[in-house]
């Protein structure tokens, strides 16, 4: 794995990109996973921009900034929130929600320019494509690929039974 964790917290791995409606449909059962397991659980934001997302590699980019910036989550759910106008307004909208919440814009800004965090994004989506990653949503959990770009019905479900039956084994 690229990302070393010493915790011995169970991961999810969430592939993701933020111009996908199908992401933002699966909001609802991040923040309800989320919710649910709270600090037992390492929910990870994976990047895995489509090419016929012309934001989205941008996108991906923001997400990192507002990582480093400790904002990560609140920052990817307010992209989700719009994706159409992701689509139409592209790099300023990315640094608009930046600004909304609080964070530092001119370096969302810059980073964007910069391209500083690429490797990452780049690095995920060839670990996504390696692992047989498609589309978007796509989770990985305890060895399983479950994929949501094709169906999220009962998806949240399944990832609950293996992430419960992981984080009981470890306590």
């Amino acid at each position: 794995m690229s990302h070393t964790d010493p915790s011995p917290r169970p991961v999810l791995d969430v592939w993701c990109e933020l111009q996908c409606p199908d992401c933002r449909t699966a909001l609802g059962d991040l923040r309800a996973l989320r919710d649910r397991f709270q600090d037992a659980l390492d929910i990870r934001l994976r990047h895995f921009p489509l090419e016929r997302h012309r934001h989205a590699h941008a996108a991906a980019q923001a997400a990192e900034e507002a990582i480093a910036q400790g904002r990560g989550w609140p920052f990817v759910e307010a992209v989700l929130e719009r994706t159409e106008e992701l689509g139409t307004h592209g790099e300023p909208l990315l640094v608009e929600v930046a600004r909304e919440l609080g964070l530092d814009a001119e370096e969302m800004d810059t980073a964007l320019v910069d391209g500083r965090h690429i490797l990452i994004v780049d690095a995920d989506q060839a670990e996504g494509k390696a692992i047989g990653v498609t589309g978007t949503p796509t989770y990985v959990i305890g060895g399983e690929r479950l994929d949501g770009g094709k169906s999220q019905e009962g998806l949240r479900e399944r990832v609950e039974e293996i992430a419960a039956r992981l984080v009981a084994e470890r306590s």
